[in-house]
């Protein structure tokens, strides 16, 4: 992609140009390579990438996008920290009149502050530092790692295997002590103080393997990079046993995931116990909860913004708050009044008044017989609910309602037992010409079953060699079909060779039963798989 020559190319190396370019960017051919053998990320703009003309630049290249011009006396070292070159035995001039180096005057000097300085002792005189002084490149100035000593790194680990080991140390003999107290007590004790001391055990181990986890509720002091000023307090509220959402399932055609935004809309284990999921997808939750309250939040900021309202969501969230929540107060209100209104005019028959004694032991003029185990007899006919699909609708004068019959897994009318729902009533007529039918069939195919049983076998009558009927009473002259083999051979080599046919040839039409038998013989069936072996 970067262009380092402006020469002349044909509209075909365009073409091509552009389609490496498009292959270099969806990733199905390697990145271009720099003259230091860095790959050159193909989504750099062209005005970018492309090289000026006084570069002279022969391959690819982004150094025109950097100082390429560096300048030799920049380094990336560090400074030797703790080192020292020289130690006096006596007090120079001019050295520090605290410890009496000569690299620093005595306000800068780091040593405790004696009360008699090397100056006027003359002794415990301290070693002279080594003073470097670096002129750092661009990146060795924001380096920071630059002069950092991996091997420090040892001390920390040395540290917590310490603690690690004095820990380990402990529960050992915290486990010995029970054991002691457990073998001195009395045999008085049954079997479930024991279970009850393995239990506790058990209890101690959980707690201790719980307190590696005792940094979850740490408050730390968060600090920026530069400056290193305290910008409030931060909780560590991460446990590091979670697992990222994108590891839940490793399947490629499962729930996308999207790393720009961390999103995950779909649930990555669908076929999962729901009472084992800690996470089912972000869709889940959009719909549950404080997320339902904010989206309905928004919403009535929205429609009160588009009524005229001064509301904004984002700039006084406080504000479209407040709004909301007496929206909805005086929404219930005005509920309430119109439910409160409506009941005053017609009533509520679900209130739990109680009913007038009248109505409740109320006489009416209609008789009703009981008999001895009290069911009704006569007065109240019990009413048989009618349901709203229409009832004994009777067509094509049919008796009987469609489904009334059933047979052979088919529903019909039971008036003609048919089981086409549109056919006309034929009665006990049908019926009858149904069965006849029905018989009628049975007998055939039983009638027919006898016939293949009690088949006789068919003749199977012999082909001449040239398709008539062979008769009873052929019988050919083996000296005439050996003559016939023999003029058949010689007709095939003829065939084969046009130089031995003569010049003049005789034709016989008539055809003896030996002739025919010896070209039957003699003839190749290409569909014999041993036609090869026997000529």
């Amino acid at each position: 992609m970067a262009t380092a020559s402006v020469a002349f190319k044909s509209r075909e190396d365009h073409r091509k140009k552009l389609e490496l370019e498009e292959a270099r960017k969806a990733g199905l051919a390697p990145a271009e390579v720099d003259e230091d053998g860095k790959e050159i990320n193909p989504h750099i703009p062209q005005y970018m990438s492309s090289a000026p003309w006084y570069i002279n630049s022969q391959r690819p290249t982004l150094k025109h996008q950097k100082k390429w011009k560096s300048d030799p006396n920049y380094t990336k070292s560090w400074y030797d920290r703790g080192a020292k070159i020289f130690q006096a035995e006596k007090y120079r001039k001019g050295a520090c009149e605290n410890c009496g180096a000569m690299t620093h005057e005595a306000k800068f000097c780091v040593e405790r502050p004696r009360i008699k300085g090397a100056k006027w002792t003359n002794m415990h005189i301290a070693p002279d530092e080594k003073i470097e002084t670096f002129e750092l490149d661009y990146d060795g100035k924001r380096d920071r790692w630059n002069g950092y000593d991996a091997s420090a790194y040892a001390r920390v680990i040395e540290k917590y295997e310490a603690r690690d080991e004095a820990r380990r140390k402990y529960l050992k003999e915290q486990q010995l002590k029970k054991l002691e107290e457990k073998n001195n007590k009395s045999d008085e004790e049954g079997a479930s103080s024991d279970d009850e001391y393995e239990d506790g055990l058990k209890v101690d181990e959980a707690k201790i393997d719980e307190s590696k986890q005792m940094d979850f509720a740490k408050v730390e002091k968060r600090r920026r990079t530069t400056g290193g000023g305290s910008t409030g307090t931060v909780r560590n509220l991460r446990i590091r046993e979670d697992v990222a959402k994108y590891l839940l399932n490793l399947d490629v055609n499962s729930a996308y995931y999207d790393p720009k935004t961390r999103s995950m809309r779909e649930d990555p284990l669908p076929d999962a116990d729901p009472n084992e999921k800690f996470y089912g997808g972000d869709n889940r939750y959009r719909s549950s909860g404080q997320a339902l309250e904010f989206k309905q939040l928004n919403l009535h900021a929205w429609e009160a913004f588009e009524k005229g309202q001064d509301i904004h969501m984002q700039a006084a969230p406080s504000q479209a708050e407040l709004l909301y929540k007496n929206y909805k107060a005086i929404k219930e209100k005005l509920k309430s009044q119109m439910k409160n209104t409506i009941m005053e005019k017609y009533g509520n028959a679900a209130s739990e008044e109680e009913l007038p004694r009248e109505l409740l032991l109320g006489q009416s003029e209609k008789e009703v017989e009981y008999d001895r185990t009290g069911r009704i007899v006569k007065g109240m006919e019990a009413f048989v609910p009618r349901s709203k699909y229409e009832e004994d609708v009777y067509i094509n004068n049919h008796t009987s309602v469609w489904g009334s019959w059933w047979k052979d897994h088919q529903w019909g009318y039971k008036c003609c037992k048919q089981t086409v729902k549109n056919s006309y009533c034929t009665g006990s007529a049908g019926i009858e010409a149904a069965e006849a039918m029905a018989d009628l069939m049975k007998a055939n195919i039983d009638r027919k079953a006898a016939s293949e049983e009690t088949t006789a076998p068919t003749d199977e009558k012999n082909l001449a060699t040239w398709g008539s009927d062979v008769p009873n009473d052929l019988i050919l002259n083996q000296k005439k079909l050996a003559e016939a083999l023999k003029k058949e051979d010689e007709r095939k080599k003829e065939e084969k060779d046009e130089r031995k046919r003569k010049y003049n040839v005789s034709w016989n039409d008539e055809v003896t039963g030996e002739e025919m038998e010896a070209y039957r013989m003699k003839k190749v069936h290409h569909d014999d798989p041993m036609k090869d072996f026997l000529h």
